[in-house]
């Protein structure tokens, strides 16, 4: 690592950064490129080989191997947010370019989408709302009463872990697996923690996805996996689409296996047309932007800023927060 005498170019892969971002780029005398509106992984390959780029701060459009290597001046990589299944880490750790993540910046934001799902998924709000305004004065009384029951945490990161103290507050049970947690106690008291995703599965009235997409957490949960929920469960995904094997999940929502579901993101987006999820009544769906209130934008946006400028001044950002550490050494 050397610091950048120039002024560094910082590529955005998305229209705008929020100004707590900006505002640190701008004062570093950074030159901002965006994506435009509606660009793609095309896009961000031709902006790098076109422009001479130091730092990108990754969006929800592909990071390729190709648009990485037609970079040479790339030297390094900061998410906005944490997932990071749109960036190809293997193609930037061959080329020693570090990918930090912003931990923590948009936790408060997902939980509280998590817990909006759950609460409108388990008393059907979003279908009582839309048959109001169709006219249709229809009262259902069958909503589920959450207390009593038990919330399944599949990944008890800070996301799992801000959504089991509200849980625990309403009265209900709550249980988690996450391999970087040994059964028994968790860290948030009341929380009891198991050792594996089969034995988390039957115990869950509602199950609660908080887990990274990578190869081992790609359709974890599958048809034999759902099948092992009660009937009647709650299904709430705030992590990423592909985790669910989305057709066994729309088997079982529509044979009434599952009761309802609340997905904050699909394995598609944006959501096709007529896509079958959008067709069924029990389900509640928003449009992957649990992460993006303008608090967790600010948030994000100012640690990524911070990461990026770190590596180029010389001053890089606490390891922890790299993906790719080996990179470091």
């Amino acid at each position: 690592m050397t610091a950048t005498t120039h002024p560094p170019t910082v590529f955005v892969t998305a229209p705008r950064l929020a100004p707590a971002g900006l505002q640190r780029l701008q004062a570093a005398h950074c030159r901002v490129l965006y994506l435009q509106d509606g660009g793609g992984e095309t896009e961000v390959a031709a902006v790098l080989a076109r422009e001479s780029v130091d730092a990108v701060i990754s969006r929800t459009a592909t990071l390729s191997a190709a648009a990485i290597a037609a970079c040479p001046t790339l030297k390094v990589i900061s998410k906005h947010g944490v997932g990071v299944s749109n960036i190809d880490v293997a193609a930037a750790s061959q080329r020693g370019i570090p990918v930090y993540v912003t931990p923590g910046a948009n936790a408060q934001s997902v939980a509280e989408m998590t817990l909006g799902l759950m609460f409108a998924a388990a008393r059907r709000i979003a279908w009582m709302d839309a048959e109001l305004r169709a006219g249709r004065w229809s009262r259902a009384q069958d909503g589920l009463e959450l207390s009593g029951r038990t919330l399944g945490l599949l990944g008890f990161g800070q996301v799992g872990q801000r959504v089991a103290r509200v849980a625990l507050a309403l009265g209900m049970e709550v249980v988690a697996f996450d391999p970087a947690c040994a059964p028994g106690p968790g860290t948030v008291a009341g929380v009891r923690m198991l050792g594996s995703v089969d034995e988390l599965l039957p115990l869950s009235d509602v199950l609660s996805l908080h887990v990274p997409l990578n190869a081992r957490t790609r359709h974890l949960l599958d048809a034999g996996r759902i099948a092992q929920l009660p009937r009647g469960a709650l299904l709430i995904n705030t992590a990423r689409g592909e985790v669910v094997d989305e057709a066994a999940l729309i088997d079982a929502l529509r044979s009434g296996h599952l009761a309802a579901a609340g997905l904050d993101t699909m394995a598609e987006e944006p959501l096709p047309a007529g896509h079958a999820l959008a067709a069924l009544d029990n389900v509640v769906l928003t449009p992957h932007v649990g992460g993006s209130t303008p608090a967790a934008l600010a948030a994000m946006a100012g640690m990524a800023a911070a990461n990026v400028l770190g590596w180029l001044q010389g001053s890089p950002a606490d390891p922890s927060h790299c993906v790719n550490p080996e990179v470091l050494r």
